[in-house]
C-alpha cells in the first residue's frame, strides 16, 4: 500500500508540473514499477517460465534488465539542451524546417485523447531531429522512438534515450524473454498515450523511394490495442522531404554495393562537418490519420496480434498516405529533366522540358514543396547552382553559354531526387506502355491494353504501392479520362490509334520512370537464366553477380540508365524472380526464369519507343 501511495503521488505532482511547465516535458515517470507490477507482465512471466522451464525470480530478473535496456529514460534538462543542439545542426545545413503548424494542431485536437503513432518516411538521420524539433516548438510531448541499437554509442545513445529514443536490437526472433519485455513496454505507452514513432521500413531509402514496410512494432501495437489498453491506436503517416540530404553520397555509395560506413563518434563528427554545405530547406507534412478501431474493429481483450492480412493493409495504407503527402521539390523536377533528357543542358531548355510536368502537376493538384517557379529561368539556375554547390549536377562554360549535365558517376545521386516524387508520375506511365500493346492489335485492343496493365502492375509490385486490382484499373481509366477523354475509342480501334494515343500523351514519362526498374530486373533475370537450376546460389552472390554484369551492360550501352545497377534494385527483382518461380526445379525453373528475362525485355521495347515518341 505504501508503495502504491508513494507512486500515486509522485504521478500526481508530475501532472501538475507539467501543466506549470508544458506538455512538451510530458514523460513517463516510474516506469520500471509500472510495468512490472501490472497483472498481465506477472501472468506472462510465469508463463514464460512454465514454458522455459525456468524459475519465476530467473525470468523475471532478465526481464528486468530487458526493459531497463529499452526504455527511454526523458530528462527535461536534456530534452532543452538536445533542443537547441538540434537547431544549431540544422541551421548549418538547411535554411528552414517548413511545415503548417494548423496539420499538426489538426491531428491532436481530432485524435489527441488516443495514443498516437508517427510513422515517418526514412530518408535521413535528420528525420528524428526534425519532427522532435516540431514537436519541442508546438509544446507537444515528444514521442518514444523506436532507435537502431546502432545508434547506442557514446555519447548519442544517452543523448537520445533521455530525449525519448527505445534501444531495440536487431535480432531477437528466439529470445522469448526480450519479446515478452518490448510487447509490455510498448502496451504500457500506449496504455499512458504516451506518442511513439517508428519507421516502418526498417532503415533509410538508399534509392528515394518508399522501401516496403516491416510489420514488427505494428503488430506489436496492434497486439497491445487488442489487450484493450485504449479505445483507439491513430497510426499518422509522416512525410519528411528535403531538397537535398546531406548523406546522399553515403546513400549512393550503399545503393552501388558498397558497405555501410558504421555509425560511431568519428562518424559523427564527419556528419557534422558535412553540415556546412547549402542543403536547401526540409519539409514535414501529415497525411491523413487511420484509425485501428475502424480498420481491424474494436480490442478483443485476446492480446493477440489480428491476422497478417489486417497488418499488412494497416501498413499498406500508412504508405500510400505517406506517398501522398511527399510533396514535390524543385530539386525532384531538376533531377527529372536531366535524367530525362539524357543530355546536357542549358537553363532556357530545362524550363521548357519543365513546362508539361509543372501544367500536370497543377492538373492534378498534386501536393508541393512552394510554390513552384520553375517556368522562370534565373529561378531554375539558383536551384542548379545548389546542386552544382554538392556536386550533384555539373556545369559546363566552355561553349557559347553554360550547359548543365549529371555525369554518370552522379546519376545514383540525381536519381535519388527523382525517386522521391516518381509515384506521382506511375499510372501515366503504365498507361502509355499499355496502349502500345493494344497498337499492336487490328481490331479492339481493349482486352490486351488491361491485361498489359496488370501485366505490369505485377512486374512491378515490390517497388511500388498498388490497390486492389479494380481500384487500379479504375485510377488508370480516371488518369486517361483526364490527359485524353477519347482514349476508350482509341484503344477499341487498335492499331495506329492506338499508337497516336500511346505517343500523342505529354508529357510522355513510361521511359524514365520505369526504365530504371526494369533495366535492373532484366540484369537479374539475365543473371538467374544462366544458372544451373540445381545451383543454389545464395542471394548475396546473385546481387554481387548482377552488379558485376550490370556494369558490363553499361560498358556495352546494354544499359541507358547508370542508377539500374543497383543493389536495392536488384533486391527486389530478385524477389520478384522467386515470385515467379515459387517451388519449381528443373526444365520448368529454367523455361520459368527465361519466360520472365522475355516479358521484362518486351516491356523495354516499347519504353524505347516511348523515348524515341518523347524527343519528336
Amino acid at each position: 500500500l505504501a508503495e502504491y501511495i508513494t507512486r500515486e503521488a509522485a504521478l500526481t505532482l508530475e501532472v501538475a508540473e507539467r501543466r506549470l511547465r508544458g506538455y512538451r516535458y510530458k514523460v513517463p515517470k516510474l516506469v520500471k514499477e509500472q510495468v512490472l507490477s501490472k497483472p498481465r507482465f506477472r501472468a506472462g512471466i510465469r508463463e514464460i517460465a512454465r514454458k522455459e522451464n525456468r524459475s519465476i525470480d530467473t525470468v523475471e530478473r532478465r526481464a528486468e534488465r530487458y526493459l531497463a535496456e529499452i526504455g527511454a529514460s526523458h530528462s527535461p534538462f536534456v530534452i532543452d539542451l538536445v533542443a537547441g543542439l538540434i537547431r544549431f545542426l540544422y541551421t548549418r545545413g538547411y535554411t528552414a524546417i517548413n511545415y503548417q503548424p494548423d496539420e499538426l494542431a489538426s491531428v491532436y485536437d481530432r485524435f489527441g485523447n488516443h495514443p498516437l503513432i508517427f510513422l515517418p518516411a526514412h530518408k535521413s538521420h535528420f528525420d528524428r531531429l526534425t519532427l522532435q524539433h516540431i514537436l519541442y516548438e508546438n509544446d507537444r510531448p515528444l514521442n518514444h522512438t523506436a532507435g537502431g541499437i546502432n545508434l547506442k554509442f557514446f555519447p548519442i545513445g544517452a543523448l537520445l534515450r533521455r530525449t525519448g529514443v527505445f534501444f531495440i536490437r536487431r535480432s531477437f526472433r528466439d529470445n522469448e524473454i526480450y519479446k515478452f519485455t518490448l510487447r509490455q513496454y510498448i502496451a504500457y505507452l500506449l496504455e499512458k498515450r504516451f506518442p511513439i514513432e517508428w519507421y516502418m521500413e526498417g532503415g533509410r531509402s538508399r534509392s528515394g523511394k518508399l522501401r516496403a514496410p516491416r510489420y514488427g512494432m505494428l503488430t506489436y501495437v496492434a497486439e497491445a490495442y487488442n489487450m484493450g489498453v485504449a479505445d483507439d491506436v491513430i497510426l499518422v503517416p509522416v512525410s519528411i522531404a528535403y531538397d537535398q540530404i546531406h548523406e546522399i553520397a553515403d546513400h549512393t555509395r550503399e545503393d552501388k554495393g558498397e558497405a555501410k560506413e558504421k555509425e560511431s563518434i568519428g562518424w559523427l563528427l564527419k556528419t557534422v562537418r558535412s553540415l556546412g554545405n547549402r542543403y536547401g530547406s526540409i519539409y514535414v507534412r501529415f497525411g491523413d490519420p487511420i484509425s485501428m478501431l475502424e480498420e481491424i474493429g474494436p480490442a478483443d481483450h485476446s492480446g493477440e496480434a489480428p491476422p497478417d492480412i489486417e497488418i499488412r493493409k494497416m501498413a499498406f495504407k500508412v504508405a500510400v498516405g505517406i506517398n501522398e503527402a511527399t510533396p514535390i521539390t524543385p530539386t525532384s523536377l531538376i533531377a527529372l529533366a536531366l535524367l530525362g533528357s539524357g543530355h546536357a543542358l542549358t537553363t532556357t531548355q530545362i524550363t521548357e522540358y519543365l513546362e508539361p510536368y509543372l501544367e500536370y502537376i497543377d492538373d492534378r493538384a498534386l501536393p508541393t514543396t512552394i510554390e513552384l517557379d520553375l517556368n522562370k529561368p534565373a529561378e531554375v539556375e539558383a536551384r542548379l547552382e545548389l546542386l552544382t554547390d554538392n556536386n550533384v549536377v555539373q556545369r559546363t562554360d566552355e561553349g557559347a553559354e553554360p550547359v548543365y549535365y549529371i555525369d554518370q558517376d552522379k546519376a545514383h545521386m540525381a536519381a535519388y531526387y527523382r525517386n522521391t516524387v516518381i509515384h506521382f508520375f506511375l499510372l501515366p506511365a503504365i498507361a502509355e506502355l499499355a496502349a502500345l500493346e493494344a497498337a499492336e492489335m487490328d481490331g479492339d485492343g481493349t482486352e490486351l491494353f488491361w491485361e498489359q496493365v496488370l501485366e505490369i502492375r505485377d512486374l512491378l509490385k515490390f517497388e511500388f504501392f498498388f490497390p486492389t486490382k479494380k481500384r487500379f484499373k479504375q485510377q488508370i481509366t480516371d488518369e486517361l479520362d483526364r490527359r485524353a477523354p477519347d482514349w476508350e475509342a482509341a484503344i477499341s480501334e487498335g492499331g495506329d490509334h492506338a499508337a497516336t494515343l500511346a505517343t500523342t500523351l505529354r508529357p510522355l514519362v513510361a521511359h524514365w520512370v520505369l526504365r530504371p526498374f526494369l533495366e535492373a530486373y532484366a540484369v537479374v533475370a539475365d543473371v538467374l537464366a544462366d544458372l544451373d537450376p540445381s545451383d543454389n546460389t545464395d542471394d548475396e552472390a546473385v546481387i554481387k553477380r548482377a552488379m558485376g554484369l550490370g556494369k558490363q551492360y553499361q560498358l556495352q550501352s546494354r544499359i541507358r540508365s547508370p542508377e539500374s545497377i543497383s543493389k536495392s534494385l536488384f533486391e527486389n527483382a530478385l524477389k520478384l524472380a522467386k515470385n515467379r518461380t515459387g517451388d519449381l526445379s528443373g526444365p520448368d525453373l529454367v523455361a520459368a526464369r527465361q519466360a520472365l528475362a522475355a516479358e521484362i525485355q518486351d516491356v523495354l521495347e516499347r519504353i524505347d519507343a516511348v523515348a524515341v515518341a518523347a524527343v519528336d
